[in-house]
């Protein structure tokens, strides 16, 4: 079988030898979703599996309510409970070394591994396979271990197969592949299971989450002559709805999905913080570079920033100005930059 991964892959097997011979944590990003959770998941399971002395998981922020079956066996630490003698760091789908969050970076100044698939990755760990092309860090990982022979328990499968299921957008966004459909097939013949993946990621949602959808529809506003749409959460929303913020996951993909609209974004009011996310169906208009001119960064077609000390409705006129002149540099058949 040809490899998935030929280079990688071939350098991951060289490296597992001293992978496995100290303790390690696998590091995943600040507000995790299903990619990060399903990357940390399997990467431990399968070091564990082969002979690493202790192999932990480490998040800023708790696993989110509808991917707690995926860490029923492998609890996940914070700072506060990591064991103060693990000093490697294996990171999983972070687009840089602050996006666990400035704590987590300042614990582990040099990553030793960096596994990710975002455009925007500065390779920053002492190791670094980043594959932009792939959909997700859990393709990566598929098709590293499959490479590899290494084994892959039902568990393992069903993280992995989240991971790519919730990045393709359920095999849907332009990131999907005949690659990511093979490893999908691998991943069902290994246990994964993706019935009960889509029960529990799926059709598990809260009557808050369902308010907080309302709430965030009838915020919607047009720019750019209808292509771009705008919604907003305002400060307090999650208190007001029941919600916390893992729940506005996915939001953003309904600004997109109007009919017309090639760029959607999410603004979230959070005390003197704002959050944004930006969708797009066309990776010309990348979405990483629009990011990244605020401090962000991401996907083509998936990105994000965050901002402090500046009111929403500021960000949103900057925001505007700075897609208005993506999708005119686009039109003209301009590089983004």
């Amino acid at each position: 079988m040809t490899a998935f991964y030929p280079v990688i892959s071939a350098a991951f097997a060289k490296l597992l030898p001293e992978l496995i011979r100290k303790p390690a944590v696998v590091v995943g990003h600040a507000r995790p979703d299903g990619d990060c959770i399903g990357s940390q998941v399997a990467l431990a399971r399968v070091l564990r599996a082969q002979g690493c002395p202790e192999v932990r998981c480490l998040n800023l922020d708790p696993v989110p309510r509808r991917l707690e079956f995926l860490n029923r066996s492998d609890a996940f630490d914070t700072l506060a409970t990591l064991p103060p003698g693990i000093t490697r760091a294996l990171f999983v789908d972070c687009a840089d070394h602050l996006r666990p969050g400035p704590e987590i970076a300042d614990r582990f100044p040099r990553p030793f591994l960096n596994v990710d698939h975002h455009v925007s990755n500065n390779e920053y760990a002492e190791t670094n396979f980043v594959h932009p092309a792939s959909a997700a860090t859990c393709e990566i990982l598929t098709g590293v271990f499959l490479d590899n022979g290494l084994p892959i328990d039902a568990i393992t499968a069903q993280a992995l197969y989240v991971g790519v299921v919730t990045d393709t957008g359920q095999f849907r966004f332009g990131s999907t592949t005949q690659r990511t459909f093979e490893m999908a097939a691998a991943l069902v013949a290994h246990g994964a299971d993706p019935a009960s993946a889509g029960f529990e990621l799926y059709e598990r949602e809260s009557a808050g989450k369902l308010q907080l959808l309302q709430r965030f529809l009838a915020s919607f506003q047009s720019f750019v002559d209808g292509r771009v749409c705008i919604g907003f959460l305002p400060d307090g929303v999650f208190a007001e709805t029941d919600t916390s913020v893992e729940d506005t996951e996915g939001l953003v993909d309904y600004a997109r999905a109007i009919d017309g609209v090639d760029v959607g974004a999410l603004i979230e009011e959070r005390g003197d913080a704002i959050k944004v996310s930006l969708r797009s169906h066309n990776p010309a208009y990348r979405m990483d570079r629009v990011a990244a001119a605020f401090g962000g960064g991401g996907h083509a077609c998936a990105a994000g920033l965050n901002l402090k000390g500046v009111a929403a409705e500021d960000v949103r006129v900057r925001l505007v100005e700075a897609l208005t002149e993506v999708l005119a540099s686009a039109d003209r058949g301009a590089s983004v930059e």
